[in-house]
């Protein structure tokens, strides 16, 4: 269909354009064939299957260069292991092969598909005829490029024909039609084709969906097969045994990317006297505590006579770090994709670097402690340094991943602060310690409660056969109802300990409701 537009509407769209068109244009793998494109421009669709093929416009995204900047990248490393290309480049898109290129529009145009972050076709990337998908950044946050970024990648992962991922119980009883993922944190982990807008650590999935708990969508078999393109070449040698790759990790950092939960980087390094040894392998990530990495990091060191000498894989966190003296002679890394106690290692992908330095770096550790104590967080740390501590900054997070600054204290002399302003949530906290040589480090969070477990007024046996018991501090009364709100007995019972007969009653959940003058508890009694 023909579109024309007026001398004023042009102009319009390029006032509204202009902070898009400033940003530099960006390709996660040039080479590729196979493209997605991040369109945060405006669009003018015209798609047969979108509005019963009306022509609508998407007005720009309207983010920041730097918000659409960490949008590029979080999405880019979704697609990491793939022979794929992610772009902000309309060229480098409209020069793709039609059956390998997907369009996403992100828009705040959203109220003619309303209730959703983003829509897309499933297998609509091989379609051939520029169907784009769909993610709406003013229903994200708004623009909350976490939550943009995962809408971007989830989308244009139905149109590489993907369904979403579910969540079920041990019964196999539906809990998510999004899985939600579990764990918080660093390594706190949900599945891209779920719902990741809340967990740091996201990716490709072999789970179940909406479908049924047996229906199981291995992701990354999809992508590869069904759209015209693969695995991205492997980087490096997968065993020391074959040909491992030479090093010197200082000062220059050496990148690779892991591609498959088989995959593995093999490399060997000399070192010629004995000495302190220290190397970091991090996972790409936009920010502290390995904000939008994919990969957590494992790394095992062998020997010259490739004798394993010890694997790094800490739980906690997604990166490594090795801190050790070794003798002088030869040794070889291996570095992998691992899992954790959240997730497995099938889609811990992506890329990483290694940087390091002979020598124990000043700042050795931060370690954070705390607990709760009458409504007070009480925070304690053990900082090891070779170097004076110049600052010390506590921060704090709601939700594990956006900290803020609640403190600094100046030196290392304190090493323990209360916190008495608790928001009504639980409380990530972490330190930024810096040396006077302007070392920076970060501690491991910690995350606390913020109000003390209240102490029952009675004490309830809630897994019972025939016969409740209950302990009071007083007289009381009592109502027992069944799941469906119906009462199906009632009574008093006495200071002390009490039992209510419920022999005759059928197995399954029940409401006991018990209150005086001056408290009332509710508990809820399965019957076996």
């Amino acid at each position: 269909m023909k579109t024309t537009f007026t001398p004023l509407i042009l102009l319009l769209a390029l006032l509204v354009s202009f902070n898009v068109y400033s940003l530099q244009k960006l390709s996660s793998l040039p080479t590729a064939t196979a493209t997605i494109y991040l369109d945060f421009n405006g669009h003018t669709v015209n798609s047969g299957v979108w509005q019963s093929g009306k022509t609508f416009t998407c007005a720009a995204a309207g983010l920041t260069d730097a918000q659409i900047t960490e949008i590029f990248y979080r999405v880019s490393e979704d697609y990491r292991p793939f022979n794929l290309n992610v772009t902000t480049d309309s060229s480098v898109f409209l020069n793709a092969p039609l059956e390998q290129r997907m369009r996403v529009v992100i828009t705040p145009t959203s109220a003619w598909y309303p209730g959703v972050g983003g829509v897309a076709y499933v297998g609509s990337f091989s379609w051939g005829d520029d169907t784009p998908c769909f993610v709406f950044c003013d229903k994200l946050g708004p623009n909350n490029t976490k939550m943009v970024a995962e809408c971007c990648s989830h989308e244009s992962g139905h149109t590489v024909g993907l369904s979403h991922q579910s969540k079920y119980d041990g019964s196999c009883n539906l809990t998510a039609a999004y899985n939600d993922g579990v764990g918080s944190g660093e390594v706190g982990w949900a599945p891209i084709m779920g719902n990741s807008y809340y967990r740091n650590m996201s990716g490709w999935n072999n789970g179940p969906t909406p479908y049924g708990c047996a229906a199981v969508q291995d992701n990354l078999s999809i992508i590869t097969t069904q759209n015209g393109f693969t695995y991205r070449a492997d980087d490096y040698s997968d065993d020391i045994n074959g040909t491992p790759t030479f090093i010197n990790i200082s000062p220059s950092p050496i990148k690779g990317i892991i591609t498959t939960s088989t995959d593995a980087d093999a490399f060997k390094i000399y070192i010629p006297e004995n000495t302190n040894f220290h190397i970091d392998v991090n996972p790409f990530n936009i920010g502290a505590n390995n904000q939008g990495a994919d990969l957590d990091v494992k790394v095992s060191l062998y020997d010259a006579t490739k004798t394993l000498v010890r694997t790094y894989d800490p739980s906690d966190k997604m990166n490594v770090a090795i801190d050790t003296i070794l003798n002088s002679g030869d040794y070889y890394l291996v570095v992998r994709g691992s899992g954790n106690n959240n997730v497995s290692d099938y889609g811990s992908l992506g890329s990483y670097n290694i940087t390091g330095l002979k020598g124990i770096l000043p700042i050795r550790q931060v370690k954070l402690t705390g607990k709760l104590d009458k409504n007070k967080h009480h925070l304690n740390w053990n900082i090891v340094s070779d170097d004076p501590i110049k600052s010390i900054m506590i921060e704090s997070s709601t939700n594990g991943n956006n900290f803020n600054a609640i403190a600094t204290i100046s030196g290392g002399a304190v090493s323990n602060y209360i916190n008495t302003s608790l928001a009504n949530t639980e409380i990530y906290y972490r330190l930024k310690v810096t040396s006077v040589t302007n070392q920076t480090v970060y501690s491991n969070i910690i995350a606390l409660k913020t109000t003390e477990k209240e102490e029952k007024f009675f004490k309830v046996s809630t897994f019972v056969h025939s016969q409740i018991t209950v302990t009071a501090a007083n007289n009381y009364q009592y109502r027992l109802s069944d799941i469906n709100g119906n009462t199906v007995a009632r009574g008093n019972g006495n200071t002390g300990f009490n039992q209510l007969n419920i022999d005759h009653k059928p197995a399954g959940i029940y409401i006991l409701q018990l209150f005086n003058n001056n408290e009332k508890q509710t508990e809820r009694i399965i019957k076996q």
